[in-house]
């Protein structure tokens, strides 16, 4: 066996929520091309992003749904396990929403969506995939956790945001210390400022803009691939001592 031997997924079945763009489609071309059976799950179906995988000659299929409702997670595991003919080997939870907005009149409705999708929903989903896992005696957790997680980042107000990502970081350490002995690893990767849908709007703003990519050394935003080489790379035999750590991707942002 070679080095790069440890980066292959063959045979294995993995779970991606947010699956069909950005950063989480990212992740599923980095799993699939390393020859992992992945599971997409999105809010919103797009069929023509499986039919490139398929064409691709990669092992792929799609489960619906949206994570904010609470009984969700539960159902694309047990469903994935059943697509994955008994077994689930990876889950990445990487469905997520941002909100800015200044604390003192940011809305309960919003702060409510925030924390039932970027923290509830990952917290059941893991709940969920802890099952299949502890009988197969094996497993992998990943988590898309957020440098807003580690820094207040600016000149965006986004308590909420940050402390939702807080959170997703701290459960990913509890479930590696809880589970390590049982074969189970979590991890989670903080990403910077990524070029996605949903920092579009941040990367073109006036203001925003070039304050993010002057406070990034390297002056530039990632792209989903960056993320998904970070995942194949946590989700792989090649990490295979790597657990409870929150690895964090963003052109050096977080070392200033």
């Amino acid at each position: 066996m070679t080095v790069f031997d440890l980066f292959r997924l063959d045979g294995k079945a993995a779970l991606v929520t947010g699956a069909t763009r950005g950063i989480g489609l990212g992740i599923v071309e980095a799993l699939a091309e390393a020859g992992a059976h992945v599971i997409l799950s999105s809010k919103v179906p797009k069929p023509e992003v499986l039919a490139r995988f398929r064409e691709a000659g990669h092992k792929v299929d799609y489960i619906q749904g949206d994570v904010q409702d609470p009984a969700v997670p539960a159902r694309l595991v047990e469903a994935a396990v059943d697509i994955g003919g008994g077994r689930l080997d990876i889950l990445v939870n990487n469905a997520g929403v941002a909100k800015h907005g200044e604390t003192h009149d940011f809305a309960e409705g919003d702060y409510r969506r925030l924390m039932d999708i970027n923290l509830d929903s990952v917290f059941r989903a893991c709940q969920a995939a802890l099952g299949p896992m502890r009988r197969q005696k094996s497993g992998v957790i990943l988590n898309i956790g957020s440098i807003s997680g580690l820094v207040s980042n600016i000149p965006q107000p986004q308590a909420a945001y940050n402390a939702s990502k807080a959170a997703v970081h701290m459960l990913t350490r509890s479930l590696a210390s809880d589970y390590a002995d049982e074969g189970i690893r979590a991890n989670a990767i903080a990403p910077g400022y990524i070029a996605t849908d949903m920092t579009s709007g941040g990367l073109a703003d006036p203001v925003w803009g070039p304050v993010w990519r002057d406070m990034t050394p390297m002056k530039l935003a990632g792209s989903p691939m960056d993320i998904g080489a970070a995942a194949l790379y946590l989700c792989s035999p090649a990490s295979a001592y790597v657990t409870g750590e929150v690895l964090v991707v963003d052109g050096g942002y977080t070392v200033r």
